[in-house]
């Protein structure tokens, strides 16, 4: 049993799902399916299959549904608590270094909540609870910061300043 002549809702969760019961107004007002489809800007396809869900399952198939798809595998609690375990820093976990890696935090998330996930998909999951991608900068760690600073504050001004003399090349 169908509901066809049943009552149009007078709320709607979206605009498309209003679009859907408009097309069935305008059906019942006796339009051509090409009318309406040009009407909603939508393809008489879209407007036929709409009109078969309506016959196979009632008036209420227009309703919007809400969407598929698996369950996430990490908990809206678990993923709250995660900043907090990140907090923690890597060495905490034992990895050597202050920096944490999206294969660092996924190790994390599998050892602490018992869930694997993608390198890219931990990266989805750091930005949802509001962390940066961060590319640490490699530095040697022979550097010498005070060596550099005298470098680039006595030294380059002079190189900069003199001027190339005749023969002499700029690959010296």
């Amino acid at each position: 049993m169908n509901d066809q002549n049943a009552e149009i809702p007078k709320k709607f969760r979206d605009w498309r799902e209003a679009r859907r019961f408009r097309a069935w107004e305008l059906h019942l007002k006796r339009w051509t399916q090409s009318q309406i489809a040009e009407a909603l800007g939508v393809t008489e396809g879209a407007v036929s299959q709409w009109f078969k869900k309506v016959r196979e399952k009632g008036l209420q198939s227009l309703r919007s549904r809400k969407g598929g798809g698996p369950k996430p595998k990490l908990s809206a609690k678990h993923l709250e608590r995660l900043p907090e375990l990140l907090a923690k820093g890597p060495e905490a976990y034992g990895f050597r270094g202050d920096v944490w890696t999206r294969a660092r935090v996924g190790a994390v998330i599998k050892k602490e909540f018992g869930v694997a996930y993608s390198e890219g998909h931990v990266g989805r999951l750091l930005e949802k609870i509001g962390w940066s991608r961060q590319k640490p900068a490699e530095r040697a760690s022979q550097r010498d910061e005070a060596e550099i600073t005298r470098w680039n504050e006595e030294t380059w001004p002079e190189l900069k300043k003199r001027p190339l003399t005749k023969g002499e090349s700029s690959f010296s």
